[in-house]
């Protein structure tokens, strides 16, 4: 690639010079390093620039002045989103399809109404486990090894895992491999054999993962976050090595059963690939997978959780806090503003009031900010500090008057413009490659969201007011609704305010 300098001589000495010709040859000579450039060969390169666009300019250039930025007049830029094609599959699946004959390559995306909330009772872990080995454990036509060189000799792997509320595959591979690499994957999704050898050493795994976690403070913090915010509720249970043990061969296989099958799975097919083929070739290789059955239906939002200040002691020099509550969902209209009042108030990075207060005014903390996650039943708004021990109670104090000063109504019209602009701005570079497109798409109808979600996103965002954010703050940044942990040396944080009540002392479930 040529640098920067490279391009302007090679455009004002070939395009305007009498002797482009001559110079061309020469120059090629110069970059393909058959001629190295002396002192002399500057000098004329410099004395060339000079004439041709120094102080006396050609008669070509100040006849044709090139326009000023400011003045340049284009067409406005429309952002009109591809549409994926929808189909259902005889066999129950639901497929999204976008071709995409850029480059010979097929991508495969996947999701299963599962997760690690409907994992049994004291099997916690059983879920994730059950990916793991889907992809690692061989299937009952090819060992785990078979397996493993078959893919190494296509360049290619399927990717699996498991999250809270979906199990997702991804497996892009060359098109000329279509067949063979289908195949494989409907091995390790239809027919996975859960090798012994394998589980094993995935539950080694497994507890040295859990092992570790509570030597990261982070991790640990917003893990017992989460099992504090969902009280008596699956979505708060979580892996430990008492879980593990009781987890066997049989329970794997009655997991992958009860959520693996057609009418439980979507999935996006796009690349160099007709619709045609893309139909035939799914059907080809799931199209006899189990009995027909109707699809796992969603768990029903969680409930409240308990406010208030938790503690959880460890020997460190530093703090972590965690607060946080429930919010609005993806089908409530006050998601648009949530998410704009979010932005303003933290996740926007350096000029967000939670960064901008805790970390650059004060210098309280080296990280701070502000999360939503919002989906299509419930929300959870969230903020977080990582601070000295000393100043562990200031930065939760700042954190709260920042919230108390928003919910009254304080959104400038810069900060509200802004938010707005790098929302969608940020909306619009997910849908760089075909194969985001059809995947968003697929995530809109597996989290029951409007059909026109994607389209009436950005016209949403952008009508939202300062108004309605003061609104939408006033309604939902509820101190007294708030759920805060502390992770650090207790022993020195200080005393809290009376309001805030005694604070609980939990261990970690590990």
């Amino acid at each position: 690639m040529k640098s920067n300098w490279t391009n302007v001589i090679s455009h004002y000495l070939f395009l305007h010079s009498p002797l482009s010709g001559l110079l061309q040859a020469y120059f090629v000579r110069i970059m393909t390093g058959r001629i190295l450039p002396g002192p002399l060969t500057c000098l004329i390169i410099a004395l060339m620039m000079f004439l041709h666009c120094g102080i006396f300019p050609s008669r070509s250039m100040s006849a044709q002045p090139f326009p000023m930025p400011d003045n340049i007049k284009y067409p406005r830029l429309e952002f009109r989103l591809q549409q994926a094609e929808r189909v259902d599959l005889k066999n129950g699946m639901i497929l999204f399809y976008l071709q995409d004959s850029e480059l010979p390559l097929v991508s495969i995306s996947a999701l299963v109404r599962t997760g690690s909330m409907y994992d049994p009772p004291g099997k916690e872990g059983l879920a994730e486990l059950t990916a793991y080995l889907m992809r690692t454990g061989g299937t009952e036509k090819f060992s785990s090894d078979e397996i493993d060189e078959r893919l190494d000799a296509l360049a290619a792997s399927p990717s699996l895992s498991m999250s809270l509320d979906s199990a997702s595959v991804t497996f892009s591979f060359l098109k000329d491999d279509l067949d063979a690499c289908l195949d494989l994957l409907a091995q390790i999704i239809r027919k996975p054999a859960f090798e012994e050898k394998k589980i094993q050493l995935a539950l080694s795994l497994k507890n040295e993962e859990l092992r570790r976690t509570s030597d990261n403070p982070q991790k640990l913090a917003f893990r017992e976050f989460n099992r504090l915010l969902y009280p008596d509720d699956p979505r708060g249970r979580y892996m430990t090595t008492g879980s593990l043990e009781n987890i066997r061969r049989d329970d794997l296989i009655d997991f992958h059963r009860s959520y693996f099958f057609p009418s439980n799975t979507m999935i996006a097919v796009t690349g160099d690939i007709s619709k045609e083929e893309a139909v035939k070739k799914i059907m080809q290789y799931f199209g006899r997978w189990g009995q027909v059955r109707h699809a796992v239906n969603p768990a029903p939002p969680p409930k409240k959780t308990t406010p208030g200040v938790f503690y959880i002691h460890k020997q460190l020099t530093q703090s972590t806090v965690v607060s946080g509550e429930f919010t609005v969902s993806k089908n409530d209209p006050d998601y648009y503003p949530f998410s704009v009042l979010d932005f303003i108030v933290g996740s926007g990075g350096f000029r967000s009031r939670i960064f901008s207060a805790v970390r650059n005014h004060e210098g309280l903390a080296y990280s701070a900010g502000s999360f939503y996650r919002a989906r299509s039943s419930y929300g959870i708004f969230g903020t977080y500090a990582f601070t000295k021990t000393t100043t562990t109670l200031q930065s939760l104090y700042l954190i709260n008057d920042i919230l108390r000063n928003t919910a009254a109504g304080s959104i400038k019209p810069d900060e509200l413009e802004w938010a707005k602009k790098s929302i969608l701005n940020n909306f619009i570079f997910s849908f760089e490659l075909p194969h985001q497109i059809a995947v968003q798409q697929m995530l809109v109808e597996y989290e029951k969201l409007p059909a026109d979600y994607l389209i009436s996103y950005r016209k949403k965002i952008e009508a939202v007011t300062g108004k309605d954010v003061k609104r939408v703050a006033a309604t939902y940044l509820n101190e007294k609704r708030r759920l805060m942990l502390i992770l650090g040396n207790t022993d020195q944080f200080g005393k809290l305010p009376e309001k805030w009540g005694q604070p609980v002392l939990i261990l970690p479930n590990l």
